[in-house]
């Protein structure tokens, strides 16, 4: 009888921690009232990833984070730090040195009770080093929390003497897990802006975006790395993602109406990515064959990050070995055991467009999977 009612108890009674988790947005995300007629979410499309994780071996807490969806790290990590912990966000002397004040900082609020302005609540306002959190990344998310992570822990003299840019908040993020995460950037913006230097697109316009554009790519992303350190102290966790596939003669599961003739150096999109992706996701953008798409794409131009064949495999948006850590921070394969300080691979998930991973209607097979492995490593820690 006691085996059985051992049995019983849910995950959150077994669980070593039951911190809170946030999500964080990538590029151009949005939050959960976006399409209010819909119903269509960031984190799960027509489902709900974020409502699947609190019940997972549950109870679990679990916030869906709101920031600038064209924004750079810096500020999309201080509007990240004032929503869960209250008070308005803090974009740092940079932010005004640039010009950049044309917008009012948004603002929430940490006691509900006394709100005389009337902004959203925040999400955890008793977030500490005794009250931490575990948060989690999509594409650019990623990156925004390991700005996030470098300020709290060391913090910005330069961005001026707001409670962000003080650091010395060591312990505050338990853990970091990207999905899908531009580390070392992405080719897209780079071989797309090359072959459409006149063409006004929509596409054009958003790898234009003057806010986020340069960290997106990968000679500002080097950049990015030698700013944002790997905490000694924090369990970083990485996934990578990948709808292309080697050239073949045939029967790759590509998409052979984009890519009929196929090349074994380069990558090719699989049949089951999203149409848009599959434009620029191979050897060539279609349908100009003037210009290498991602799966083809390679530059070593002096002062720049070189770009080689290591770079074609990609999810039809970030190339899958930017996925898996910064360049020169400490990786390894995940092996089962966490390991702070250092990023810990969990694999690259094959047949996962960007969108894919996010439970987007999509063909190809559920993302719950990957949140549920996720979350079953978090709450051991």
């Amino acid at each position: 009888m006691v085996l059985a009612q051992l049995a019983l108890l849910d995950g959150s009674a077994r669980a070593a921690n039951n911190d809170p988790v946030v999500l964080v947005h990538g590029f151009l995300g949005f939050g959960p009232d976006r399409f209010p007629r819909s119903g269509f979410l960031y984190w799960g499309g027509y489902g709900d990833l974020a409502a699947h994780l609190r019940t997972y071996k549950g109870p679990h807490t679990v916030f869906t984070a709101v920031v600038g969806a064209i924004a750079s790290n810096r500020e999309r990590a201080a509007e990240l730090y004032a929503q869960i912990k209250g008070g308005c966000a803090d974009y740092g002397a940079r932010h005004a040195a640039a010009g950049r004040l044309g917008k009012a900082p948004a603002c929430w609020a940490a006691d509900p009770q006394h709100n005389p302005m009337g902004y959203p609540p925040a999400l955890y306002p008793p977030w500490d080093a005794q009250h931490p959190l575990h948060m989690i990344g999509h594409s650019q998310g990623g990156t925004t929390i390991r700005a996030l992570v470098e300020l709290l822990e060391h913090g910005d003299p330069q961005g001026g003497d707001g409670e962000l840019y003080r650091g010395g908040k060591p312990g505050w993020i338990r853990s970091v897990t990207t999905i899908s995460a531009p580390h070392n950037g992405t080719t897209l913006r780079d071989a797309v802006l090359d072959i459409l230097p006149d063409l006004r697109s929509p596409l054009r316009d958003w790898l234009l975006a003057d806010l986020a554009n340069w960290e997106l790519a990968p000679d500002g992303a080097r950049s990015f790395n030698a700013w944002a350190r790997t905490s000694p102290r924090v369990h970083y966790f990485s996934v990578g993602t990948q709808a292309t596939e080697a050239g073949a003669p045939c029967c790759n599961a590509t998409d052979r109406r984009i890519a009929p003739l196929q090349n074994r150096r380069y990558q090719y999109p699989r049949s089951d990515m999203f149409a848009y992706y599959k434009t620029y996701a191979g050897e060539w953008i279609v349908p100009s064959m003037l210009q290498h798409g991602m799966g083809g794409y390679t530059q070593d131009g002096p002062g720049r990050v070189r770009i080689d064949s290591s770079w074609f495999a990609n999810d039809g948006v970030v190339n899958t070995s930017s996925m898996r850590a910064p360049a020169g921070h400490p990786v390894r394969d995940f092996d089962g055991t966490p390991v702070p300080g250092i990023w810990n691979y969990l694999g690259t998930y094959r047949g996962y467009d960007h969108f894919d991973v996010l439970d987007w209607p999509h063909e190809g097979p559920s993302a719950e999977p990957i949140y549920e492995r996720v979350s079953d490593i978090l709450f051991a820690l």
